[in-house]
């Protein structure tokens, strides 16, 4: 199970995994890799914890020889031959990595007389101890070196893994009500604002390389204006389309092993697009495109009304798919703004499409700052966006597809993805040729990992919140019915 040379890739799906081990609780250690039918790893910007499952086909009565109970512990080292950065590792050794601990078992079945399956389902260890601590404690002082402590606070969470943050620029003062400790980062998350950007609202998350608290901007961009390099380009290619790869050497008998290897690894075996931009009726019921928050100041008794206009405030953000932040063809909006009604009005043009209250006062601690501890005349403003973005993102673009094994992609990275559209048979095959909507940049979302004996794949789920092209200047007036006066009152008569 796995590769013979820990630094040479025979094929693409190929890995190294020298074992599985599982330690009991009295100490016992045994290597259960020779059982495992299939071995799952799922990390994921949505969530704050690493987990996993493994499916077992037991002979030996392993379960019962520890016995397996729901607290032990798992340890190996899964890696992509070749790499030897602890970075691109996932490590959950006990020697150099971050063991993961059982917390339950399922679907056993007697499969004959000598033979079990089930399920074992782990999480890192930051996962148990969760559930286990409480945060009930004041802090102060910028966003970011709060979620710092809080991770790594002795009596809470304790954290030993690296913790990737980005700068915030909002200091506060607040009070964690007796939270679990990664529920407590997750509640600083939508009142972070990230340095150097008008953006509001952060990601917090974990990773088989350790935790990250930074915004959908930081995985888009570096410094909020250098595109950050992908670190892998996928292609998938229609039956009627040529490959770009084999177009001058249409045999791939004729590639050389090396081509032949990055051509594989960069192939996408299934994809299908979960979600497309373009549900205009959710987008407008949940404010993606326009937004008025309404704040109550609660100390002096004021209220204050923002819009949020998704066209006009567009290009104040960092985008998926972007050239520089200046450019003028970073327009690249997902849905244009031309009219939708007889009254030549955009989509964002209707603020009142969603309509919110939001409680806010000063002096909370002795500071005349709001909700998210600046000016508390910016929170309606700031709801706004982090709403907006939100919605953005989880309403976005949203494809999954499966590939092969590559352990140093993560959640947060930025993947190139190239679509054909259709052509007709007999097509001239034009090498620029791409979906201008589907393909483009995307930031990896949500990883599952899932080795076999055969191979090592994964299953991706990339998202982006803009095109690869503008779709144009959206001028076009609303092309519907002749404009007509309104039709007159008419009485009926009823029986």
């Amino acid at each position: 199970m796995g590769s013979d040379s820990p630094d040479t890739i025979d094929f693409a799906g190929d890995y190294n995994l020298k074992g599985v081990l599982i330690e009991g609780h009295n100490g016992k250690i045994i290597n259960i890799q020779k059982l495992i039918q299939e071995f799952n790893i799922y990390e994921s910007i949505d969530s704050s914890s690493v987990t996993g499952t493994i499916f077992i086909v037991d002979a030996s009565n392993q379960i019962g020889s520890l016995p397996i109970q729901g607290t032990e512990r798992i340890m190996f080292k899964l890696s992509t031959p070749g790499t030897s950065l602890p970075e691109d590792i996932i490590d959950a050794s006990e020697l150099t990595g971050h063991p993961m601990y059982v917390y339950s078992i399922s679907d056993r079945v007697q499969l004959n007389q000598s033979t079990i399956s089930y399920v074992l389902h782990f999480g890192s260890r930051e996962f148990v101890r969760n559930l286990r601590t409480k945060v009930s404690k004041s802090y102060s002082g910028r966003i970011d070196d709060m979620v710092k402590q809080i991770l790594s606070e002795k009596n809470g969470l304790d954290t030993r893994k690296n913790i990737y943050y980005q700068p915030t620029r909002n200091s506060d003062k607040i009070v964690i009500p007796n939270l679990p400790p990664l529920k407590a980062v997750s509640m600083l998350a939508k009142r972070a604002l990230p340095d150097g950007s008008k953006s509001a609202g952060y990601h917090f998350y974990e990773t088989t390389k350790g935790f990250h608290f930074r915004s959908w901007e930081s995985m888009c961009s570096r410094y909020g204006r250098i595109p950050r390099k992908p670190v892998q380009k996928f292609h998938y290619v229609l039956k009627n389309i040529t490959d770009d790869n084999l177009v001058d050497n249409p045999d791939p008998e004729k590639l050389d092993t090396s081509d032949k290897l990055m051509h594989d690894m960069q192939s996408v075996e299934t994809f299908k697009i979960v979600q497309n931009f373009h549900n205009t009726a959710v987008n407008t019921y949940s404010g993606t495109y326009g937004h008025r928050v309404i704040t109550h100041n609660l100390f002096n008794k004021s209220y204050n009304i923002n819009d949020y206009h998704y066209h006009n405030q567009y290009n104040e953000f960092i985008h998926a798919d972007f050239s520089t932040k200046d450019s003028s063809t970073d327009e690249k909006f997902s849905v244009v703004d031309s009219a939708v009604d007889f009254d030549d009005r955009g989509v964002s043009d209707y603020p009142e499409s969603r309509v919110s209250l939001v409680p806010t006062t000063q002096f909370l601690h002795n500071e005349e700052t709001g909700n998210y501890g600046v000016d508390v005349g910016q929170d309606g403003a700031l709801d706004g966006i982090r709403i907006s973005q939100e919605n953005q993102i989880q309403g976005g673009i949203t494809i999954e597809m499966t590939v092969k094994g590559q352990s140093y992609i993560e959640p947060g990275d930025v993947v190139l993805f190239d679509l054909r559209p259709p052509q007709s048979q007999g097509q001239t095959n034009d090498r620029k040729n791409y979906d201008r909507q589907y393909s483009g940049r995307y930031i990896v979302c949500s990883i599952r990992h899932r080795v076999t004996d055969i191979d090592y794949k994964m299953v991706l789920t990339i998202k982006k919140d803009s095109v690869r092209e503008p779709f144009g200047d959206g001028n076009n007036r609303f092309q519907g019915e002749p404009l007509r006066e309104h039709p007159e009152f008419v009485t009926v008569d009823r029986d």
